[in-house]
């Protein structure tokens, strides 16, 4: 789960992380009069679910109450459907830094990622200069202690004088990172003022959905959706994803997904959602399916692998939901792992064409989706 920037700072806030003192505006009127209070220049950042805002213009400085109006307009009126625009004082600062703690499923350890070049897309520095991320995995058990977090510091050409400050930062973004059970808990960029002191200018901070039962304190909005199918999934407790194309993917696993998509595309398809058929999903194939047909796609493809989830009781469900449902659009399978050759008997007795080569089935799927042959 998600949170939005403006909900991230409050707990940022509560661990005592410094962040702007920001005003919260959801119209054009409330915009402007924030900007008025907080002062010029300001930062008007929309609040929105999504990366790439800055990029796309919804992140502005303004110097004017008719900068502030023209900007809150845009930032509203675009097609990312943003219902809330946090203004902030522009910080004055020397220096912008990188900071994260994430989940490493690998190890088993926490993973932290620090660079002294932050306000950037920490995935194109990776890529284009890798020696200036630093890396190191955290122990699960006993933490960050305060000499790793110190260290850091200097490794990132820290003064002494400010070391102990960064350090501090570093060891309370980790606490809230695991009391709140975060898959991820970031600054980009951590301002460095002037005075020597550390801002968070931005904050993300995504809660793992299977400890939300501890965490009664967060939920989500229905605006926080982007289609009543994303927010049905949710309350199933479906992972779901739209997009705008003509195939909808029930698949296992987002590994396999990804893979699913990438070909669809290279084959010339284009996807209508994905929707998480794996896991403890596997059993939910009518409801799975409901969501799928109420994008009114022209193909729905079905690719799984399961191991646990058994590719019999699949097959079972997938033919349940189509007695149920009646989907006016041809159906794709692929269905391989445990139980499949039973699965491939139950799909074949339904009238469907099991297949077992996910490019041929992707194929297929594409086909008819500009109306041709499988």
């Amino acid at each position: 789960m998600k949170l939005h920037e403006f909900q991230a700072k409050a707990l940022f806030r509560d661990y005592g992380i410094p962040t702007p003192k920001g005003e919260l505006a959801d119209t054009v009127i409330t915009t402007i009069e924030s900007a008025n209070h907080i002062g010029y220049p300001c930062v008007l950042k929309s609040q929105v679910l999504r990366g790439g805002r800055g990029k796309a213009g919804l992140v502005k400085i303004v110097h004017s109450p008719e900068e502030a109006r023209t900007t809150s307009e845009f930032i509203f009126a675009s097609d990312w459907k943003v219902r809330r625009i946090l203004v902030e004082p522009a910080i004055d600062h020397t220096r912008e830094l990188y900071l994260s703690f994430s989940a490493d499923a690998q190890s088993g350890a926490h993973l932290l990622l620090a660079s002294a070049d932050g306000g950037v897309e920490i995935e194109e520095l990776a890529r284009t200069s890798p020696e200036k991320i630093i890396r190191a995995r955290i122990d699960s058990i006993r933490g960050i202690m305060p000499f790793e977090a110190r260290a850091l510091a200097y490794d990132l050409g820290l003064s002494p004088a400010i070391a102990k400050n960064f350090a501090s930062i570093v060891e309370k973004l980790f606490s809230l990172y695991r009391e709140k059970d975060a898959e991820l808990a970031e600054i980009n960029p951590l301002f460095l003022t002037p005075e020597g002191n550390f801002v968070a200018a931005d904050a993300k901070l995504s809660i793992d959905d299977n400890a939300l039962f501890r965490h009664p304190e967060f939920h989500q909005e229905d605006d926080d959706f982007e289609s009543d199918i994303a927010r049905e999934a949710s309350a199933a407790g479906i992972p779901y994803l739209q997009f705008d194309g003509d195939i909808s993917l029930m698949c296992a696993g987002a590994g396999l997904t990804t893979a699913v998509y990438d070909l669809v595309v290279d084959f010339g398809g284009s996807v209508a959602n994905y929707l998480e058929f794996g896991g403890p999903n596997y059993r939910k194939s009518i409801k799975a399916m409901e969501l799928c047909v109420r994008n009114n796609p022209k193909v729905i493809l079905i690719v799984t692998f399961g191991t646990i989830a058994r590719a019999d009781i699949m097959a079972e469900g997938i033919v349940e939901a189509i007695n149920r449902l009646r989907p006016n659009c041809p159906i794709v399978t692929c269905i391989r792992g445990t139980g499949e050759e039973k699965a491939h008997e139950i799909l074949r007795n339904a009238g469907l064409t099991p297949l077992i080569d996910t490019e041929e089935a992707v194929r297929s799927a594409v086909a008819l989706s500009k109306g041709g042959r499988p």
